[in-house]
């Protein structure tokens, strides 16, 4: 008798001897693999009547209808008592708290396949540990145990970016499980932005933020403290990053912070450029970023008299200078209220005020326009208003403007500097206008920096008199109205003044004007050591007290390090360069002594007198280290440390931790060296083939570049005192 499950068609597999191979019996089966193969393979049959085209041989041959199990039996292959209608949750999905279902295209996971995804996984994970470690993030306490939660097969990955949630990524959410706090709680750094792979969390944010407008924003005081770093970002990307790289300069909790933003930064700011902004939020930014330079070494590679170009042709390109018909300069209509145009003209000031001080700094033309906007009005306190601080700062910048354009710009001379009777004329006039500025300025009781501005200015006045010949009426009298006007600038920046409000004396503690100080500023101190080094080498150091201007000439050097925020960048250098022109001055003669006036008699020469004349200034500056150049290459001064023996250490570096090395690219300068020193001996500027002839000179890209590198692990101390 044929069996019912077997037809006789189907006993045919026994040939080549043997008997017929037996099949396994459902009996022999799991439940399991009864359900999933009547699922699997005649479900049609099962859940359904219309067999009346079948035979009856075939009816009569069919497994007796069974019931469909639910997921979560399937896959683990279990007996199932499920009702589908009406639906009731089977015991098992019930007992263990499952979701109990059915669905028609459920497949099983195999167990293999599901650990090695697992496996897969755990891998990611771990790569991504270590990519979270190479980005700063620390482990905290336990780290078996935080790496036993990325054994989980399931990590919680809550977390999200607080910007932008679709920037949160993997690299986070590992991140995120470095820092697990004992007893389960997460205390994370938040990543807040990203700039190419430079990636800022909030605290972070929030101290460089706090630290911008406490220490920076006093110099330049145009920016809304109140407004929220979502805001400047929103406003303008890189206005926002030009913040967080002014803060980074002095940021302790991470020295490198400015290293590792300066090449990001830099692409960001030219990709910016080159894309032609059309928001004047663009120009907030190139002012900070020309007030506070990124550091370099040498002068070629600083672009900052160029980005103040691109800042005022930007400004007036979108009608800044016209902010009452700002619709002449836009395609769409734009209606102002009281505080965008207030807001407006505050830029627009700050525009002149930073291009004015970058025109005096690097002893170029201005690019300043002092129209209408900015013409002085007593009394007003209107959207045209600036407010005491700027208006004072506007009020000086337009004063160097005067100086700068009368002195050195005369048509009839090829150089462009007045001739001497006409400059000392104009020097009787602008000492009057000076002042009265000065009385003007000092009755308002102003802060520290706008004072500090102030002294400034009158250096910037009184260093015409390097361009007198000894011939010059009232010659000794300018040389003496330089030398007070350096250290009383000197005096003002190192010491301070009693006299300031208290509510501005923080500014004269922990060396704050020299630590925070704007790019402008540390010229004009590289300045005022230059002109202390010159007038102490010549015939004028018998007027005045040689001690005194000898130890305002160390303090000089160290706070001209003070505000290096690198160490080996160009106000660095520039400070070795000057010990080592006063070092080798000691081998010229004796130690110059204290005379009075009337006994230097017919001593006075024009050895004070400048080659450099086409830096306004700052020729000074460029004359100086011009001459550096050619004593040494001609005169041949062997070891730059021979006369050791007669120094002390009063200018040793300083000791607090500055970057060794930027990172800039090379667009921006990488600063040097690049790599090891030379030893002390090897310091022999004869070994340099200097070409020193006139017609082959660039005045602008000639300091300090291609100069051999100073030995910055020993430093020849300055000569004692």
């Amino acid at each position: 008798m044929e069996s019912p499950d077997f037809p006789a068609s189907m006993r045919a597999h026994g040939a080549n001897g043997g008997g017929p191979k037996r099949k396994r019996s459902i009996m022999d089966s799991s439940p399991g693999s009864i359900l999933d193969h009547d699922h699997d393979h005649h479900d049609h049959d099962l859940d359904h009547d219309h067999d009346d085209d079948a035979s009856p041989e075939t009816k009569g041959r069919r497994l007796p209808g069974v019931k469909r199990a639910c997921n979560e039996c399937r896959q683990q292959k279990l007996r199932c008592d499920v009702v589908q209608d009406p639906f009731q949750s089977c015991s098992r999905c019930n007992r263990l708290k499952l979701d109990c279902k059915i669905e028609s295209n459920f497949k099983r996971v195999g167990k293999r396949s599901k650990h090695a995804e697992m496996e897969k996984e755990i891998e990611k994970l771990r790569r991504a540990v270590q990519s979270a470690k190479s980005q700063g993030f620390l482990i905290e306490d336990d780290e078996e145990a935080i790496h036993s939660q990325l054994q989980s097969p399931v990590v919680n990955s809550q977390y999200s970016h607080t910007r932008n949630p679709s920037l949160m990524g993997s690299d986070e959410a590992v991140s995120s499980l470095l820092h697990l706090k004992r007893g389960g709680s997460y205390a994370l750094p938040r990543i807040a932005r990203e700039l190419e792979e430079f990636r800022l969390t909030e605290d972070d944010e929030g101290q460089l933020f706090s630290q911008f407008f406490n220490f920076y924003h006093p110099f330049l005081p145009f920016l809304n403290p109140s407004q929220t770093p979502d805001q400047y970002y929103q406003q303008y990307p890189l206005l926002y990053w030009a913040i967080i790289a002014v803060a980074s300069r002095r940021f302790t909790q991470d020295p490198t912070f400015l290293t590792k933003l300066s090449g990001p930064l830099t692409r960001l700011l030219w990709t910016t450029v080159g894309e032609v902004p059309q928001s004047y939020f663009a120009v907030k930014a190139l002012c900070l970023l020309c007030t506070w330079p990124l550091p370099t070494s040498t002068s070629t590679s600083d672009p900052t008299h160029i980005l103040g170009g691109v800042m005022m042709k930007t400004a007036t390109g979108i009608g800044l200078h016209r902010p009452n018909h700002i619709n002449d300069f836009s395609r769409f209509p734009v209606e102002l209220n009281k505080d965008g145009l207030h807001d407006r003209i505050k830029t627009w000031a700050v525009c002149n005020i930073v291009a004015q001080t970058i025109g005096t700094g690097y002893g170029q033309p201005a690019s300043t326009l002092y129209d209408w906007t900015l013409a002085v009005r007593p009394g007003d306190s209107g959207p045209f208003s600036l407010g005491a601080e700027l208006e004072a700062r506007l009020q000086i910048e337009r004063f160097c403007d005067k100086v700068s354009k009368e002195m050195y710009s005369n048509a009839s001379d090829p150089r462009g500097v007045a001739g001497d009777e006409h400059r000392a004329m104009l020097m009787r006039v602008y000492r009057r206008e000076y002042g009265e500025l000065q009385a003007s300025v000092l009755s308002q009781n102003l802060s520290p920096v706008i004072n500090l501005h102030l002294k400034a200015a009158g250096l910037h006045l009184r260093l015409a008199g390097f361009f007198d010949s000894s011939a010059t009426p009232g010659y000794l009298d300018d040389l003496m109205g330089l030398w007070r006007a350096t250290t009383s600038f000197l005096d003002y920046i190192l010491d301070g003044d009693d006299t300031s409000h208290e509510a501005f004396q923080y500014q004269f503690r922990d060396q704050f004007l020299l630590k925070y100080a704007t790019n402008y500023i540390q010229q004009m101190l590289v300045a005022a050591g230059f002109a202390l080094l010159k007038l102490l080498r010549s015939f004028f150091s018998k007027t005045i007290d040689f001690d005194r201007g000898r130890d305002l000439f160390h303090r000089t050097i160290r706070a001209i390090r003070t505000t290096s925020v690198v160490q080996n960048d160009l106000h660095w250098r520039l400070a070795e360069l000057m010990v080592q022109i006063w070092n080798g001055a000691r081998l010229e003669g004796t130690h110059p002594q204290t005379y009075h006036s009337d006994e230097i008699g017919t001593d006075i020469d024009d050895s004070l007198q400048l080659k450099v004349r086409c830096r306004h200034s700052m020729s000074l500056v460029f004359d100086s280290i011009w001459h550096w150049r050619e004593e040494y290459q001609a005169r041949g001064r062997g070891s730059l440390d021979a006369s050791s023996t007669h120094l002390d250490s009063t200018l040793a570096p300083p000791s607090q931790a500055l970057p060794a090395v930027l990172g800039l690219p090379t667009s921006n300068g990488a600063l040097t060296p690049s790599g090891g020193s030379l030893g002390a001996g090897q310091a022999n500027i004869l070994g340099l083939n200097y070409d020193t002839t006139y017609d082959v000179w660039d005045p602008q890209h000639w300091m300090l570049d291609g100069l051999l590198d100073f030995n910055y692990t020993f430093v020849p101390p300055i000569e004692g005192q």
